[in-house]
């Protein structure tokens, strides 16, 4: 019986490339850390535990406290990775990130895995879709949230190499690998063209970027030409990309999982109310909470699937004609 070939894409978490980053690092970087709250083999960091037991550091379930060693481990010349879900690594320490880390400016770097609603059956205690928001609010922390494991990898990478406090957000659901290419380039600040457009744009980040793809496709086939950005560093925002598609298309849509307001949506939105005012529409969790149910389910629940991308962008431009 011959094999059947099948066009299938890879799905990989973002938070395995956090993982395989940070053993990478360490190999190189002596002065390199990793804290974690309990939680290294859900975080992915008990692959460094393995490699340097002598450098990872499990904080037990003290997320605040937690924040407070890799502040001063930071001021003793030490680079700390702490490391939690994203709900307690923003949500419960915030206030300690927030002044023992972002005020003096330290080079602390955040890695908060289990973000968004496809954290699935854990339920809305559990589904951070607030974290982007917490993080952009503290001035000097940079904010990045990666759309597959190959940007989560070089993200990593690049906030080690960056100066200062950087919050990395990873996923628990396994993702489709969309820049599994010799090309890609990672760089802070710096967002992407996926696919060239002239009557709408389409601005995704992390999980919504490869829906965004797929609905850019199924647009198409109604004579929809969507132009389709990766903007992976939320802040700084990739101000000038951000602008020239806007003013090329005339027509916005921003798409993320996380709350519509305070993230991405939130970034572009002051961006060209300020530059270029555009039409804008916002794609995301609508001010409420998540709910129990597996990722798949709950991804199509609050439309955030290329099928939800999709209807929502056709009725957005359905009402602005």
């Amino acid at each position: 019986m011959s094999e059947v070939k099948t066009n299938v894409v890879s799905k990989i978490a973002t938070r395995e490339g956090y993982g395989e980053a940070l053993v990478e690092l360490g190999k190189e970087h002596p002065e390199l850390v990793v804290l974690d709250a309990d939680l290294a083999a859900a975080t992915k960091t008990s692959v460094f535990q393995k490699a340097f037991p002598d450098r990872h550091i499990d904080c037990g379930i003290a997320e605040s406290n937690m924040a407070g060693i890799a502040a001063g481990l930071a001021t003793a010349g030490k680079v700390p990775f702490m490391s939690s879900f994203a709900m307690f690594a923003t949500g419960r320490a915030y206030e300690q990130i927030r002044n023992s880390i972002g005020y003096p400016g330290l080079n602390v770097k955040i890695g908060a895995s289990h973000a968004g609603i496809t954290v699935g059956e854990d339920g809305a205690t559990h589904q951070c879709n607030e974290d982007l928001a917490l993080m952009r609010n503290i001035p000097g922390m940079v904010v990045i949230n990666p759309s597959d494991v190959v940007e989560a990898k070089e993200a990593v990478i690049a906030a080690y190499n960056y100066e200062g406090p950087v919050y990395i957000r990873f996923g628990r659901a396994a993702v489709p690998v969309i820049n599994d290419n010799p090309n890609f380039k990672f760089e802070i600040g710096k967002g992407s063209i996926l696919k060239e457009g002239k009557d709408v744009t389409i601005i995704a980040t992390g999980l919504l970027v490869s829906s965004a793809l797929d609905a850019a496709k199924m647009l198409q086939e109604d004579g929809i030409d969507a132009e389709v950005l990766n903007i992976a560093t939320i802040k700084p925002l990739d101000e000038e990309l951000v602008v020239a598609s806007a003013r090329k298309t005339g027509k916005v849509v921003t798409a993320e999982e996380h709350s519509i307001i305070g993230g991405l949506g939130s970034a572009v939105c002051e961006c060209l109310s300020e530059k270029a005012p555009t039409p804008v529409y916002r794609i995301g969790i609508r001010d409420v909470f998540g709910q129990s149910g597996s990722a798949a389910e709950l991804v199509e629940k609050y439309e955030l699937d290329a099928k939800g991308v999709y209807r929502q962008v056709k009725e957005f431009l359905g009402n602005n004609r």
